[in-house]
């Protein structure tokens, strides 16, 4: 049985601006050390699906480059992680969906002869043993296996949601809808379609050429393959929550987040800094994986109560070369080498890499990307109307503050 794995990773992210400036959703940095895109790499190396192509497109250089340098496997004994960038093999434009991604390297998953193609996105965060779904998907010889989420209803119009029938074989498919189809026997509950699929090859091919022809379809996966395989042909539905990873507990069994827009990122990381987390990156059973720089442990200095000139971190997570010289943390994540100066005080906030807190800064419920300096005594997510005029700001009153920016008083 041969099994090929193809990621999307060509997404624009525009709900994540200013963090997609400059880099591709999947390479926008997530839990101190990682990148999006490790959290499906990881789950595919993990559960065993070594061969992996990556089809890449938007603002792509910084997602290239983590890939090529922490993710290069064993090519000479058939299992890689590869780059395929786009290449305009079919004509003068670049991918027009994401089935449209999958047309234009077609010569790809034929030069393969799998059996088997999973087609994962690549802007999630999640644990999944992928090797659970594919045995559902030949036990009932399925043709297309889509992978879903148990969400309540009044939290499904955000979402493609699937109706199912009470074997869990695929009827219907509704893109956001405003009255979503209730999972039988689960009153109150919809299925939310994860993007995740395993196809049959040969099915996977003919419905990906049908669907270039058509003029009128917008060649999305959602929209147009899933939406319209199920009438045709025996396509049913996995259940995430039922997935069992090794190392996971009954509390973070089944979680899985779409980092698509600041406050979800934001939530996400909540998530990962409470004492008994809902994400547990600390499962060493089935790591995340990623790339490692050579740098030295988190430091903590000063310890002047005294003055409350103290270097501390409650409930956070601080990577490594990162440097609390003074300062407080309080239910933040650190990437690395970031630099918290003295009398500062952080929290509820999210610091990519570089970053550096001057004296006395107080900085809460924000976002701050990569080598960027605050300058001292300047207040971050304290007063709305006056972050507004400087900063993005969510709805929900998330500050998010965009790469190498001087912020002064």
């Amino acid at each position: 049985m041969r099994i090929l794995s193809v990621v999307l990773a060509g997404g624009e992210g525009k709900r994540l601006y200013p963090l997609t400036r400059d880099r591709a959703k999947p390479a926008v940095p997530f839990g101190g050390r990682y990148r999006i895109v490790d959290f499906v790499l990881s789950n595919m190396v993990n559960s065993g699906f070594l061969r992996i192509k990556v089809l890449t497109q938007f603002k792509s250089n910084s997602l290239n480059n983590h890939i090529s340098r922490y993710w290069a496997l064993a090519p000479n004994h058939d299992i890689y992680v590869e780059l395929v960038p786009a290449q305009m093999r079919v004509g003068p434009w670049w991918y027009k969906g994401s089935a449209d991604a999958i047309f234009q390297n077609l010569d790809i998953i034929i030069y393969e002869k799998a059996d088997y193609v999973c087609v994962f996105g690549a802007d999630h965060v999640y644990r999944m043993d992928i090797r659970q779904m594919l045995d559902h998907h030949i036990e009932r010889e399925a043709e297309l296996t889509v992978a879903a989420v148990p969400v309540p209803v009044e939290e499904a119009a955000s979402f493609g949601i699937i109706e199912v029938d009470r074997e869990w074989k695929m009827i219907g498919f509704a893109e956001k809808p405003e009255k979503p189809k209730e999972i039988p026997n689960r009153p109150g509950w919809a299925l939310a379609s994860m993007g995740n699929y395993i196809f049959n090859t040969e099915a996977l091919v003919q419905e990906i050429k049908k669907d270039a022809e058509s003029d009128t379809s917008s060649h999305d996966f959602g929209r147009n393959i899933i939406a319209s395989m199920f009438e045709r042909y025996p396509v049913y539905v996995y259940d995430f929550s039922s997935n069992i990873v090794p190392g996971s507990t009954a509390l973070d069994r089944g979680y899985w987040k779409d980092v698509g827009d600041i406050d979800t990122y934001w939530k996400a990381h909540m998530d990962m800094v409470a004492v008994s987390p809902s994400f547990n990156l600390y499962n060493y059973e089935w790591p995340i994986r990623t790339g490692f720089k050579p740098l030295p442990p988190a430091k903590f200095v000063f310890a002047n109560e005294k003055e409350r000139r103290v270097g501390i971190a409650t409930d956070s997570m601080v990577s490594e070369g990162c440097i609390i010289s003074g300062g407080h943390i309080n239910r933040s994540v650190l990437g690395p080498n970031v630099r918290i100066n003295s009398f500062a005080y952080v929290t509820d906030s999210v610091l990519l890499e570089g970053v550096e807190v001057g004296r006395y800064v107080q900085i809460r419920n924000t976002i701050i990307d990569k080598h960027s300096h605050i300058a001292n005594g300047v207040r971050i997510g304290y007063d709305p109307e006056a972050d507004r005029k400087r900063f993005t700001v969510t709805p929900n009153g998330i500050v998010v503050i965009a790469r190498q920016s001087r912020v002064e008083k």
